[in-house]
């Protein structure tokens, strides 16, 4: 039996320009700090469970609802789903988790939200994805992580 998608016919946004490097960027005696745009770059591409388009194309992630504080180490994400009874929330949450914890360096610690008012199970679905030990026995599922490696294969 083929599962239906919860949000048959979304909403598809166009996606922001490509960030710009500077040639600060490029010289490695300038220490670049991570800002919002770097890790919004990290996650926009990051592909729907449930349709051949991004999270930026869906603005499940905007640049917006990111911030980086490089002194404290902290990385913080609230995404939006495209409906409030999204199904896959908790694995969008665990894709962008996954692709920042590959990404950026141990230091920091990452926090990953559904925004306030946007989803019907909120509180379980922010529950899950803080909790360290969900998350490491989510990651432990191989079928879980062979679906999150899809959404965040580019």
């Amino acid at each position: 039996m083929t599962k239906i998608a919860d949000n048959v016919n979304p909403h598809i946004y166009e996606k922001e320009s490509e960030r710009e490097i500077t040639l600060e960027e490029h010289d490695e005696n300038i220490v670049d700090e991570f800002d919002e745009r770097e890790i919004f770059d990290l996650i926009r591409n990051i592909n729907d469970p449930e349709h051949p388009l991004t999270l930026e194309e869906l603005r499940v992630v905007e640049e917006k609802n990111i911030s980086v504080d490089n002194k404290e180490n902290v990385v913080h994400v609230n995404f939006t789903p495209t409906i409030p009874h999204c199904s896959m929330a908790t694995l969008i949450g665990l894709s962008i988790r996954v692709q920042l914890l590959r990404a950026l360096p141990s230091r920091f610690k990452v926090t990953v939200q559904v925004s306030e008012g946007t989803h019907v199970s909120e509180h379980a679905v922010n529950k899950q994805l803080a909790d360290k030990e969900r998350v490491a026995a989510a990651l432990e599922n191989n079928n879980l992580v062979q679906i999150i490696n899809q959404c965040v294969a580019t």
